[in-house]
């Protein structure tokens, strides 16, 4: 005889041994204790909670010869009969594939009949919102004036979707996840029973990846047993669920607190030339913060690790700022890392990101002025203290001065007055390139504007737009203007992925903001993909030339 799986082996037999739905069977079994079982209940919740199980243990209690208002004795014919899935009376219906309304009449025309050996005739419909509109209607009739010698028992993991006259009609009951320490428990009482040893982390490990799902926990609980046999250690575990455990995630982490982007981009380098699954990674790094925020914010008592791990993590979080932390957590955890990529980008520009300082505002307006003065006053600064206002208002004169050159000729004012703005003039002039406007194009030479002051239209992006990812992507090597086509701008890409990043509609948007800001006029862009440097296709866009068609390579 064939070997029972795990999970059919293992499948609950009482209402006592549902594992995690504790408010589900309480109510039930006092309503078999009370004889108030209803005609229609809806038991909906996650996969592999339960909501099937239960549905036949309450089949079995509400027909038990030897009880029927308790818990089944499992003994009897007909609880035997309905454990073995032979019984005539309680009938299993997939809604998936009897979905139609054919399906239902025939099920109406059955449940009229009596039952044949038991004292109820028990339907259990699993996944009863696959059912068709006409079918649930068909199916509301039968259920508004049921047959006093017929229950329903309507199972699916998407109530919402659910006709609400039917939830009306049946009493409902949510099925929880089942916690990961319920699963762990479960498991190893499994595993000693069937001689299977394996750590208590690995159990854990396989409680985590389950995400509340008892039925794929012991799943894979089988999957190990059968691939490394009834001894299976923590490393056989994280091999076959694709976890990397490895340390460098938290290594990671260290190097984010500590703003060290070298050493955070040869940890990324390092995982990647080991052939560790990205996401992977990704993912228990975001696990890695997401224990750090916890802690920072005081709620450690949802951290799940070792008191090793919680004694490190403390140190950690003694030297990171919270808003550190949380920039942290969401830029890893918005990582888009498909399974067949393998390029380290996203990490490297997360990794950078977290580590960018925060950004000053650059002055305008009066600040510019005030920041044009301050090397005056520190050419002067030698002088008594009452000489730098002096120098100030000095320069102010002289303002006034070439403003109204015929009222200032008369002046008697003393010869020492002029020199500190003829001083003042040779420190104010090496001002920062990003502070002085570029001056503005010629007609048609916009497009060599732009090329030679690309360095100065990204330091010069609005202000809203300079956290962004399109303009980290704009700061590459692997980005050039190459042609202006009636005000849209066409932009170059060495890299496939970073032409496929500013695509995206919001960062297209970022780029043609920060470009319109600097040419001072809308403009839109355009993007193609060159794999190399082609100075004929270059040289061709310069005198005129369009773009039809690029070839992906």
């Amino acid at each position: 005889m064939a070997s029972q799986v795990l999970y059919r082996k293992w499948r609950p037999r009482t209402l006592a041994e549902v594992v995690g739905q504790e408010h589900v069977t309480r109510t039930l079994l006092n309503a078999l204790r009370s004889s108030r079982v209803s005609h229609a209940y809806l038991f909906c919740g996650p996969r592999g909670t339960g909501k099937t199980s239960t549905g036949r243990i309450l089949a079995k209690a509400v027909n038990c010869l030897n009880s029927g208002s308790d818990e089944p004795c499992n003994s009897c014919q007909l609880c035997q009969a309905v454990t073995e899935g032979r019984a005539l009376d309680v009938i299993e219906v997939d809604a998936a594939s009897n979905r139609g309304i054919d399906d239902i009449r025939n099920l109406q025309e059955r449940a009229n009949y009596t039952p044949s050996q038991a004292r109820y005739k028990v339907y259990i419909i699993d996944e009863v919102h696959m059912l068709t509109k006409e079918a649930s209607n068909a199916l509301l009739k039968t259920l508004e004036e049921p047959p006093p010698h017929v229950i329903f028992i309507l199972a699916t993991t998407e109530a919402h979707k659910v006709l609400p006259t039917i939830l009306s009609r049946c009493q409902r009951f949510d099925f929880r996840r089942i916690s990961q320490a319920d699963i762990a428990s479960k498991l190893a009482s499994i595993c000693q029973t069937e001689g299977i040893h394996i750590s208590p982390e690995g159990l854990k490990l396989i409680a985590r990846s389950a995400t509340g799902s008892l039925r794929d926990a012991e799943n894979l609980l089988q999957q190990m047993a059968t691939c490394y046999g009834p001894e299976i250690e923590l490393h056989q575990v994280q091999t076959v669920l694709g976890v990397t455990g490895d340390w460098r995630a938290r290594e990671l982490v260290k190097h984010i607190v500590d703003n060290d982007v070298s050493a955070g981009l040869s940890t990324v380098h390092s995982v990647n030339n080991d052939g560790l699954d990205l996401r992977q990674f990704n993912q228990e790094m975001v696990e890695y913060l997401r224990a750090l925020l916890l802690l920072k914010t005081g709620s450690d008592e949802g951290i799940d690790l070792t008191a090793e791990d919680i004694a490190e993590l403390k140190a950690l979080a003694s030297r990171a700022s919270l808003p550190q932390v949380i920039k942290a957590v969401k830029l890893f955890s918005q990582l888009e890392l498909g399974p067949t990529s393998y390029t380290t980008l996203p990490l490297e520009l997360a990794v950078v990101e977290c580590t960018l300082p925060p950004a000053e505002p650059v002055p305008t307006g009066p600040a510019k002025k005030d920041a044009a003065h301050q090397p005056a006053k520190a050419v002067s600064s030698p002088v008594a203290p009452s000489q730098p206002k002096q120098t100030l208002a000095t320069t102010e004169t002289a303002k006034d001065e070439a403003r109204q050159p015929a009222k200032a000729a008369p002046s008697p004012a003393a010869p020492s007055q002029p020199k500190p703005p003829a001083r003042a003039e040779p420190a104010s002039a090496p001002a920062p390139p990003e502070q002085a406007p570029a001056p503005p194009p010629q007609p048609g030479k916009e497009i060599e504007h732009i090329t030679s002051n690309w360095k100065r239209l990204i330091e010069q992006a609005p202000e809203d737009t300079k956290r962004t990812p399109a303009l980290a992507i704009l700061r590459s090597a692997g980005v050039r203007p190459v042609a202006l086509d009636n005000d849209t701008v066409v932009l170059a890409f060495r890299y496939s992925y970073h032409k496929e990043q500013i695509e995206k509609t919001e960062n297209q948007q970022v780029v043609e903001k920060v470009i319109s800001h600097f040419l001072e006029h809308a403009c839109h862009i355009r993007c193609i993909f060159t794999p190399e440097d082609n100075h004929l296709v270059e040289a061709a866009l310069k005198m005129g030339a369009k773009v039809i068609n690029v070839e992906e390579k």
